[in-house]
């Protein structure tokens, strides 16, 4: 009988969006920024704890943001060689 390794069950995290009834708005960078990786990728809703709605509501706000250089696109080029 092979063994099974036994799963982790945490606690799901709630919408942050759906608690607070907060808008969600693309020239808010501070609070967008929670939203997106040190290199510059959009953070998926499994590790965000998003609901699905404000997940693509943010999503979108974030490409808005970036369009009009709000957020960058990528993470920061260093100079280190």
């Amino acid at each position: 009988m092979a063994y099974q390794p036994r799963r982790r069950f945490t606690r799901r995290k709630g919408c942050r969006f759906c608690i607070d009834k907060t808008k969600i708005d693309y020239k808010d960078t501070r609070s967008l920024r929670y939203f997106v990786s040190e290199r510059g990728k959009i953070v998926p809703r499994r590790i965000s704890g998003n609901c699905a709605e404000h997940q693509r509501k943010v999503t979108e706000a974030i490409k808005r943001a970036r369009n009009i250089a709000l957020l960058p696109f990528t993470a920061s080029h260093s100079l280190d060689k």
